[in-house]
């Protein structure tokens, strides 16, 4: 059974809201150790993106989160295939996606989640070799 998104996803997915100060999502990023999040409108549903190269390439009147955000969402559904994901980060050259069930977030895949996901299948053939 190939892997699909829901089963290498970061369920606990840290976000930000448009009004957030640029700097606060700086700190966020820096303290989670991760490079880009998420933004969720007043629904909750994903409206942008908020990454580390975003925050690099401020503008001195670049204040709020909304004024930096990317808001072309590229995202997956739960059932895509780990294979796809990995396909659609290297096409695309992004780091994360957010993972969606009915237009909501459940959870986000990152590069390093596609690649823990291919170490552990690699270690799990490796140990069926035995």
């Amino acid at each position: 059974m190939a892997l699909t998104a829901s089963d290498v996803m970061t369920k606990s997915v840290v976000t930000a809201t448009p009004s957030m100060s640029v700097d606060d999502v700086a700190k966020l990023l820096a303290e989670r150790g991760i490079s880009g999040v998420p933004v969720l409108g007043d629904d909750k549903r994903v409206i942008g993106i908020i990454t580390e190269a975003d925050i690099l390439s401020r503008k001195r009147n670049q204040t709020t989160v909304r004024s930096l955000m990317s808001t072309e969402i590229i995202a997956v559904g739960e059932d895509e295939p780990v294979s796809e994901v990995a396909f659609l980060l290297w096409a695309k050259r992004i780091n994360r996606v957010p993972v969606l069930r009915d237009g909501e977030l459940v959870g986000i895949v990152s590069r390093a989640d596609v690649v823990r996901a291919m170490a552990d299948v690699a270690l799990a053939s490796m140990a069926g070799d035995r």
